[in-house]
């Protein structure tokens, strides 16, 4: 298809980019037709794209001919619609389900990627969104897109940001921060921020922020207490963590059940009647540490907490239930030695 003669210099620029950014190599007098320009002036346009940082490669003879090549640096790249639609739904979907290994960068694409979608694509977008259900695991919870773009939006314009939260006992309130960092944690998202109603540095769960609000006002970045945003997080996450301490008594000599027992759990130690005693503190779930100790084999007595002991019974009972078993089954048949 032959292009009419194109005499804006920046638009047929852009159009030449876009041919070599598809994976191919043109031959000069093809792009030259394409283009409804002369072969010279191609050679000039390769040598202008050349000094704004794209390295487009020439392999000699009759015909030569041009390529796109991997360079030092990323350059700006020309997508066509059906490219930019396939890649603003694809960030959408993973930043809004908080995918394991889309982290920030993929958000500031999308945010960049948002601010200058034409309107006409816009609707694309959303009606694809809404024509599509992904699947996902569960594991996490779901994001709205839009609350992501607009925090990563203040987080690089260093611009004040106002949201209504939601604490994790379920009170509301609203928050006026600076934004430092969105910070992607296993399958949530967290906004590290300075909170100017508290005069102090704080955590966000992105899943319990609602009608964010870029307030247009700038502000001086501050330092963090930590040396980055994400070992904050993880001394923030380290607080808030409730633990519990726990004593168990097993029937069985220390030695035997420290093989069964990660350290990260506790070490046994013998209680000098031919069993052993394990104490610790844990922030795991009582279930997880209940199927851990279960999976040692050995017979076991929680001492303490209570709640640890009616997390044994329960989950006993369903384990009973689920093999078909009485509950007057003796434990030494249900337990391997």
């Amino acid at each position: 298809m032959l292009i009419g003669m194109t005499t804006d210099t920046p638009a047929r620029l852009l159009q030449l980019l876009s041919l070599l950014q598809t994976p191919r190599e043109w031959p000069g007098s093809k792009l030259a037709e394409r283009l409804g320009v002369s072969r010279r002036t191609i050679r000039r346009d390769i040598d202008r794209l050349r000094e704004l940082g794209y390295p487009v490669q020439a392999t000699k003879g009759p015909e030569g001919g041009y390529r796109l090549v991997a360079g030092k640096a990323l350059p700006p790249l020309v997508l066509d619609d059906e490219e930019a639609v396939a890649i603003v739904v694809g960030l959408r979907a993973g930043a809004g389900h908080a995918v394991e290994g889309v982290e920030e960068a993929s958000v500031r694409a999308l945010a960049k990627l948002e601010q200058v979608l034409p309107a006409r694509l816009r609707h694309r977008v959303a009606a694809l969104q809404a024509a599509t259900t992904p699947l996902t695991s569960g594991d996490g919870p779901s994001i709205a897109p839009e609350t992501l773009i607009v925090i990563a939006t203040t987080v690089a314009g260093r611009e004040r940001l106002r949201f209504a939260y939601r604490d994790k006992d379920g009170s509301e309130s609203r928050r006026l921060t600076e934004p430092h960092r969105l910070v992607s944690a296993g399958r949530r998202w967290y906004l590290v921020a300075y909170d100017l109603d508290r005069a102090d540095w704080r955590t966000f769960r992105v899943d319990r922020v609602s009608a964010p609000f870029a307030t247009g006002v700038r502000f001086a970045p501050r330092e963090l207490p930590t040396g980055s945003a994400t070992e904050y997080l993880r001394r923030s996450l380290h607080r808030q963590q409730e633990t519990y301490a726990f004593e168990v008594r097993f029937a069985a000599p220390a030695e035997r059940v420290a093989a069964r027992v990660p350290m990260s759990v506790g070490v046994p130690e013998d209680d000098g009647q031919g069993g052993c005693v394990l104490r610790g503190v844990s922030g795991d779930p009582m279930e997880w540490l209940t199927v851990r100790l279960v999976l040692t084999g050995y017979e076991f007595t929680v001492c303490e907490p209570e709640e640890l002991g009616a997390c044994a019974k329960e989950l006993g009972r369903r384990l009973s239930r689920a093999a078909g078993l009485t509950t007057q089954t003796p434990p030494s048949r249900l337990l391997r030695h």
